[in-house]
């Protein structure tokens, strides 16, 4: 498996980039928002990639973090899910907004990705959920929201008020985290 590229990048396009790496030129395909984020041409990368192997192709796939090729894995692991919709997914929303999504079931924001329609994007959502370690009703179990809901679901809110408090809410401060979602429901 190759697990990382590092080297100077001689060529980009729209869909793919060649790194060369001690005289080898990989020829690497990624997601859109990762391509715009390399550097220019001629100066030295690191590219986290997947080598995908079948019967008669391997292809080389590249990220710019780690968790976009994590989410990556996942997509292609999903059914129906290729490494060019997988591209496409990443590309369109990210590894962050593909969460979100489907966290709060947001089937509107996956058909916005060119080749999922509505029947794919509800199946997508539960297939990922699992996958991307997302509880059915769309709240992070772990981290500083994962206490959140613990927090709140220990006071009596429902799952719908939970989901409504701490929706858009970012970071890894329980407490302040815990009052802003506290605020929201008073505030109802």
């Amino acid at each position: 498996m190759i697990g990382r590229v590092r080297g100077e990048l001689v060529a980009r396009t729209a869909e793919a980039v060649t790194v060369d790496v001690g005289g080898v030129g990989y020829e690497i395909a990624m997601p859109t928002r990762d391509l715009v984020a390399l550097p220019n041409v001629g100066e030295e990368v690191v590219i986290h990639t997947h080598l995908h192997v079948r019967e008669d192709q391997m292809a080389l796939f590249g990220f710019a973090e780690e968790d976009g090729r994590t989410v990556f894995r996942h997509l292609i692991a999903a059914s129906g899910v290729g490494p060019k919709l997988a591209l496409a997914i990443l590309g369109a929303l990210g590894p962050d907004r593909l969460r979100a999504a489907v966290a709060a079931d947001d089937v509107d924001t996956l058909t916005t990705v060119p080749g999922i329609g509505v029947r794919s994007a509800q199946k997508l959502v539960l297939d990922l959920r699992a996958r991307l370690a997302l509880p059915a009703g769309g709240i992070p179990t772990t981290g500083g929201l994962g206490a959140v809901r613990s927090a709140l679901e220990g006071l009596g809110y429902g799952s719908a008020e939970i989901r409504e408090a701490v929706d858009g809410l970012q970071g890894d401060d329980v407490e302040v985290l815990l009052r802003t979602a506290l605020q929201r429901l008073g505030r109802r």
